[in-house]
């Protein structure tokens, strides 16, 4: 509705006051009228609503990832999903948790400053009894993890943090790594009470069970990252393919996969019949290799290298001497001169 009168709305708002219809203070307390947003300077909002927009699709993305790493692992239907994305003081999370509970501290490098991941006691021990060949009941009691039971929940929260990595790439190369557990709350005092974070809270159902997981960071551990936390960032580095950080995260996981590398000394045909008369103890006699001769590198199935057979102490070893590539491309090199000499 517009704030303006029409002319018409005027003169019937004269002729009320003038016949006694309408009191003229009654209209400058409607005027005066004005919407108050209540603000608490002892918790300041810290997260803008478009940051924590991104937190919540970050961490949509995370609920994701654990749901599928945690049904693998358990071996049942597990749904794990964003329920809430709140800031708060610490001293409000730390009173809103179960006592005894399972708390994991988690460094969050490269940023400076610690998280703190809360498992609700019914998941941790849904967890505990499906790993240990139960059906993944929930304890109706009260009481805290085992020295056993804690090194099974140390080893779930290590994938869950890989989970939280990967949901991170967009923004930052985290490494979040599990120092360790507490099952008082009060002994995980990573920041002060009157601190602000950003707690994001995930529903999470194995089978029956249904509890929450608490994800708690401290606005002092995220602000050298806080402009990234925005869907215009996030949209361009999508955009961008990949960036530094990505191509990092990738040489990282390329550089621990194995591949098999055959050095080939030589082939020869064989025809089926006496393919199939071979037996235990029979010689396959390989054309001659000279010492000069450059042998086959293969990785995979793909030929990648030329080298030289040798021996390295009491082993035997192969010396690489030039890529197949360049090999091949000297080769089309001469040919094209060739060509060009015979026309």
């Amino acid at each position: 509705m517009s704030d303006t009168l029409s002319q018409d709305e005027i003169d019937q708002l004269l002729s009320a006051i003038s016949s006694g219809d309408v009191d003229a203070d009654d209209i400058s307390r409607v005027t005066d009228h004005r919407k108050i947003k209540i603000y608490d300077f002892k918790r300041p909002d810290k997260f803008s609503k478009d940051q924590i927009r991104t937190v919540s699709i970050m961490h949509e993305t995370f609920a994701r990832l654990t749901t599928t790493s945690l049904s693998a692992q358990l071996r049942c239907l597990v749904n794990v999903h964003v329920a809430s994305v709140d800031q708060l003081t610490y001293e409000e999370f730390i009173r809103s948790i179960p006592n005894p509970t399972t708390l994991g501290v988690v460094n969050m490098d490269p940023l400076k400053g610690s998280a703190v991941l809360e498992i609700d006691p019914s998941i941790s021990f849904s967890i505990i009894d499906r790993l240990f060949g139960g059906q993944g009941e929930g304890s109706k009691l009260s009481r805290e993890l085992t020295d056993i039971e804690q090194t099974v929940m140390e080893g779930i929260i290590v994938k869950i943090l890989g989970n939280l990595r990967e949901a991170w790439g967009q923004v930052i190369d985290l490494r979040p790594r599990l120092g360790n557990i507490e099952t008082n709350p009060q002994f995980a005092q990573i920041v002060p009470p009157a601190e602000m974070v950003i707690l994001i809270t995930l529903e999470t159902k194995i089978g029956e069970v249904e509890g929450m997981m608490n994800l708690c960071v401290p606005y002092i551990t995220i602000e050298p990252i806080i402009s990234k936390l925005s869907a215009q960032y996030m949209y361009s580095s999508v955009r961008s393919g990949a960036t530094t950080e990505n191509l990092n995260v990738l040489r990282e996981r390329l550089s621990n996969i194995e591949v098999d590398i055959i050095a080939e000394l030589g082939k020869m045909q064989l025809t089926v019949k006496d393919l199939l008369e071979l037996k235990n103890g029979d010689i396959i006699r390989i054309p001659s290799v000279k010492y000069e001769d450059d042998l086959l590198i293969k990785i995979g199935n793909k030929t990648k290298f030329k080298c030289r057979p040798g021996v390295v102490g009491s082993k035997l070893a192969v010396q690489i001497t030039a890529r197949e590539e360049d090999s091949k491309k000297e080769e089309y090199e001469e040919l094209v001169i060739e060509g060009d000499e015979d026309e």
